[in-house]
Formats: C-alpha cells, sequence, structure tokens
C-alpha cells in the first residue's frame, strides 16, 4: 500500500514546493524573462528561481524558449497543462476566501484573487 500511486498526494507535495505556484501564477500573466519573473514573482533568489524553472520545465508545466538575440534571452511560457493549474489556482482562491476569511481580512492574502477575478 505504500508505494500506491496518490494523485492528490503527489499534487500537494509539488505545489507546496516553495515559489511554484508564485511561478505560475506570475506566468499566467503571460510569457516572461528570467529578470522579469524574478521581479514578478520577489523574495526569490535567483538560484531557486532557476531550480524551480527547470523543475516546471522537466515536468511539463513551463515551456523555456532560448532565443537567438544578443544577448540571448530565455522565455519563459506556461504549457496547456500548466494553464490548467489556473483552475486550481481559482478553486484555491474561492475556497480561502470562504473559508479563511478572517485571515485574509488581516491581510494575509497572497494575491491570487485579480487572477481568479479576471477569468470568471
Amino acid at each position: 500500500m505504500d508505494n500506491e500511486f496518490c494523485p492528490v498526494h503527489e499534487a500537494i507535495q509539488f505545489l507546496q514546493e516553495k515559489w511554484v505556484l508564485h511561478i505560475v501564477r506570475s506566468l499566467l500573466e503571460g510569457p516572461r524573462g528570467f529578470n522579469d519573473l524574478s521581479r514578478a514573482v520577489g523574495g526569490c533568489n535567483p538560484a531557486t528561481l532557476a531550480q524551480r524553472l527547470d523543475r516546471l520545465v522537466d515536468i511539463g508545466v513551463v515551456d523555456k524558449e532560448v532565443q537567438s538575440v544578443m544577448p540571448p534571452r530565455t522565455l519563459y511560457r506556461l504549457t496547456p497543462a500548466g494553464q490548467s493549474l489556473q483552475q486550481v489556482i481559482i478553486a484555491i482562491d474561492a475556497w480561502a476566501t470562504r473559508y479563511l476569511r478572517q485571515e485574509a481580512d488581516r491581510g494575509a492574502v497572497c494575491g491570487t484573487k485579480d487572477v481568479a477575478a479576471e477569468s470568471l
């Protein structure tokens, strides 16, 4: 039983990795270069951001395009699998707004509301 695949467990393990949801949320706004993404995510050191992006590329959530310009530029965008996480973010936002409102009223909102509201 211990070796059985549990989709919910795997999804939670993936989504709880620090900065993953912040990166996905930022890329929901459109493709971004590394520096722009770093500014949008805020607070994540470049080495960690690069590591998370590599992981997201490896599992097929983010597409990495190295552009042939001088200096070279890397552009990151969500794949269809990554874009489908928008529904997860909307669901988390709706649940937290409904059931964790007291925390939100104290200023603990992470900023997903604007993306969720735009897509409804």
